[in-house]
């Protein structure tokens, strides 16, 4: 009888997986076969062709200050009014930190609240995403990522789309994250930290993928980790930097990027929203790992 790795393997190649993973024994580099950007050609005025490509040779961009005070203001008091609603509610939606039943992220907050569902919207960001993505394009997952002072626990390195191909389906790099800071990210509230030039390499992981994957992964991951040797190549290679700035600065980033951040134990609470916007020609597929889908608020299949 075929093992079920055998059989993933199979599924697998049936669909041509460009970026097999967690179907190996052992760690494997792979190079990218796909574009960073995907339109070269300035064609908005938020961003110059300098800015362009930094985030091509390097997987992230950092604007400081993007947005003025005023409009942090306004979605610091909705972050503060939905934390407080989430604190009483049960919802998948609504993730704990390990171990205690304080919020670590809510998720499809674009979905569920005007606020950030705006935010999503906002033609300043969305005129940027379609310049790098070369297409129109939708929002695949939304959250906060909340890092309570003191409390704030560390969420380790990775790459988002090593997760989202193997357990969403997404067929291609060709997706990114914008992270809007709402506190002011510093060096020693856990800012997030990435590997720059790592998003040219994608690190195929080991273990098979167990069912229901994400009522636990979202809480603390343990497939779809990067090795050590792995990360220690790639950082020596590129380096690790934490781009930091006041609340309203954004961080975009290639969904290959490798990023992680450390625990909180300052008394400053670090919160960021984080809007992951797909091209609407890179649509998901059935999972590569050949489970179930995951739910709809952790990647929209609409």
């Amino acid at each position: 009888m075929m093992t079920s790795k055998g059989q993933i393997a199979m599924n697998r190649a049936s669909m041509q997986d460009a970026y097999p993973s967690r179907i190996y024994s052992r760690p494997e580099l792979l190079e990218r076969k796909d574009p960073v950007v995907y339109n070269a050609t300035i064609n908005q005025s938020e961003i110059n062709e300098d800015q362009l490509r930094f985030y091509e040779e390097n997987g992230y961009m950092f604007l400081d200050s993007f947005f003025d005070q005023e409009k942090v203001q306004t979605w610091k008091k909705e972050l503060a009014r939905l934390f407080k609603q989430c604190e009483s509610l049960e919802r998948p939606e609504i993730i704990k930190e390990p171990g205690s039943d304080e919020i670590r992220s809510i998720f499809a907050v674009h979905r569920d609240d005007e606020v950030f569902k705006q935010i999503s919207e906002h033609p300043s960001i969305v005129s940027i995403v379609q310049q790098i993505l070369g297409s129109e394009a939708y929002v695949h997952q939304s959250r906060i990522n909340f890092k309570q002072g003191f409390t704030g626990k560390e969420f380790y390195w990775h790459s988002d789309f090593e997760t989202w191909h193997v357990e969403d389906g997404m067929p291609r790099m060709r997706a990114l994250s914008c992270s809007i800071a709402l506190e002011d990210n510093h060096a020693n509230n856990g800012p997030l930290m990435v590997i720059p030039g790592s998003h040219r390499t994608f690190v195929s992981c080991i273990g098979e993928t167990p069912d229901d994957h994400y009522q636990h992964s979202l809480r603390r991951q343990e497939y779809g980790v990067p090795d050590q040797d792995s990360l220690r190549h790639l950082a020596e290679q590129g380096g690790i930097v934490a781009p930091t700035g006041k609340a309203g600065s954004i961080l975009l980033f290639d969904c290959n990027l490798m990023h992680g951040s450390n625990s909180n134990i300052t008394p400053d609470p670090r919160s960021n929203v984080f809007i992951v916007y797909n091209s609407v020609l890179n649509k998901l597929n059935a999972p590569y790992s050949g489970k179930k889908p995951r739910p709809d608020f952790i990647a929209a299949r609409d």
